[in-house]
């Protein structure tokens, strides 16, 4: 690992980590934290990976709910479908119309769902000492930020990997103008020959993301050399 990569790094997630552990107090956050992120000269194939996907009422964090939680497991290169979990969230909000339309979640179901702070509990337990896979980002941390905001009185950083990001840089490489809707998850899917998937729920789009990267990777020359550093947002 470069010198100034290094730095960075200590400077930056692991140094924010530790940091931020001295003042949490224990329980499920500080637990989190406890755990070290893997390191940026991490190779891919060795990189222990959480995909992840929210659904939400809107697209601001703190006006806006979750509604449910879906992550499932990378590791070694492979997606571990018994370490799948989904979870609506029993929110205090009523549904509008287009939520129920876009996340097929109604009021019902949601009023049957498992509280925010045990839903977070779970998600933070599955994703210590891995990093966070994401198609776009900005939704996830963000609401996942908000949620421990909420619950613990402390914003933590999450160390992602965006298949939106390693597309877009791909593409910009080109130095060719494109059009934005490229950058879909699921006309990205379609680009590498993956098949369609049911979108706006949870779980389905975070095993649609780690199908997704592991086809992205696998397009890459030299695939056994790509490092966490080389991905990283």
């Amino acid at each position: 690992m470069a010198i100034n990569t290094l730095i960075n790094w200590f400077a930056g997630y692991e140094a924010k980590r530790k940091k931020l552990l001295k003042k949490v107090p224990s329980g499920p956050l500080h637990d989190f934290l406890s755990v070290p992120f893997p390191a940026l000269d991490t190779p891919l194939a060795e990189l222990p990976i959480l995909a992840v996907d929210f659904e939400t009422t809107g697209l601001d964090s703190k006006a806006d709910k979750l509604l449910s939680v879906g992550f499932v497991s990378l590791q070694h290169a492979q997606i571990k479908l018994n370490s799948s979990y989904h979870q609506i969230i029993k929110a205090k909000t009523q549904l509008a119309e287009s939520n129920v339309i876009i996340h097929q979640i109604t009021d019902d179901q949601k009023e049957q769902g498992q509280p925010l702070g045990i839903v977070v509990e779970q998600l933070l337990k599955a994703l210590a000492g891995k990093v966070m896979l994401v198609h776009f980002a900005r939704i996830e941390r963000q609401f996942l930020q908000q949620a421990c905001l909420e619950l613990y009185g402390f914003i933590p950083e999450f160390p992602m990997i965006d298949t939106l990001v390693v597309a877009k840089r791909q593409l910009d490489k080109r130095d060719i103008a494109y059009d934005p809707s490229e950058l879909r998850l699921s006309n990205l899917r379609s680009q590498y020959q993956l098949p369609p998937h049911d979108g706006h729920n949870a779980l389905n789009d975070a095993i649609a993301t780690a199908e997704l990267l592991l086809a992205q990777m696998a397009n890459k020359a030299n695939t056994d050399k790509v490092l966490l550093n080389d991905i990283i947002l």
